[in-house]
């Protein structure tokens, strides 16, 4: 059944000078795909290369002539043959995936996003309703930090789908980043409207109500409700600790703080309790935990001029 499909597919994809040269292609490429299946590679790639002097024009028989040199280790060559089955086919995602593993087994990260991005984009064009590859690319987007890019895709998925409450979720944490508290809780508020035991929402609307030092009551009870739901989740303790914290409940804000610590090792987590331990006027604490927030981020200024300030005292 593999093999007629993949006969069919040949004769769809190619365009030969002759009937002839078509039918010697055919059974080249047929004999590459026998050589491949029974792991005679060398015979496989000779069969390849037969196929394609005689029709060099098949996107197909380039995709799979790459897989076979990957496994054959010659990844250069088969990067070649990736990018001209994708060059004769531009709409096709099977080469941008291949090579986007590739780049990802080499480390080389921002090619793999590249050709995933690629891939997507190819993806969602074949499918344009199918919101599952609308939300990778918007991950992705997220993950290489683009944010305009993320928020075009997140409203197009809350168009297609507008009761999912991942979108509004992801939607809130893009206004986020770009500092429009107005329509981040708006997203959020809907998100957890959709989905009312949606932990991860309710702690990151409680957390940005105590970062703004309002609706403390309001912030108490999202957070409380993220609790219950995951009990054991540092960020959400943290978000409870940095709350007693701002409200004047020190003793509390620390049980909580380090509570979150012992549960994830977290630069926020450290800073918290390196702000809590000063508040108690326990400078070498603060000290120990506010460089304990460096190690794991550094370069944070904000904190490093917080330890400065403590060895000009």
């Amino acid at each position: 059944m593999f093999l007629a499909f993949m006969i069919l597919s040949f004769a769809k994809g190619s365009a030969p000078a002759s009937e002839n040269k078509s039918s010697l292609a055919l059974t080249h490429y047929i004999m590459a795909l026998l050589y491949d299946n029974s792991g005679e590679l060398g015979l496989a790639v000779k069969e390849y290369e037969g196929a394609l002097k005689l029709d060099n024009e098949n996107p197909l028989v380039h995709l799979n002539f790459a897989v076979t040199l990957i496994r054959r280790n010659e990844v250069n060559r088969a990067r070649e043959e990736l990018n001209y089955a994708s060059k004769l086919d531009p709409k096709a995602t099977e080469p941008h995936v291949v090579l986007a593993l590739l780049n990802l087994t080499e480390g080389k990260l921002d090619l793999a996003a590249q050709e995933y991005e690629i891939t997507l984009k190819n993806a969602s064009n074949l499918n344009p309703k199918n919101i599952d590859i609308y939300k990778s690319l918007g991950a992705l987007y997220l993950r290489q930090n683009n944010i305009k890019k993320a928020e075009d895709t997140y409203r197009l998925i809350s168009e297609l789908a507008p009761q999912d409450p991942d979108v509004h979720f992801y939607l809130g944490v893009i206004y986020s980043e770009l500092n429009n508290n107005v329509l981040l809780e708006k997203e959020l508020k809907k998100a957890i409207f959709l989905k009312p035991d949606y932990a991860e929402a309710l702690n990151f609307l409680g957390y940005v109500y105590v970062e703004n030092n309002k609706n403390f009551k309001d912030a108490e009870s999202l957070i409380r409700r993220a609790l219950k739901i995951e009990p054991d989740n540092g960020a959400y303790l943290d978000s409870l600790g940095w709350l007693y914290y701002k409200r004047g409940r020190i003793v509390e804000a620390k049980e909580a703080l380090e509570k979150a610590a012992s549960l994830v090792s977290d630069a926020v987590i450290f800073d918290h309790l390196g702000d809590v331990f000063f508040k108690m006027r326990d400078t070498n604490s603060a000290r120990v935990n506010w460089q304990e927030s460096l190690r794991l981020d550094p370069g944070q200024e904000n904190v490093e001029k917080k330890i400065r300030a403590l060895k000009d005292k």
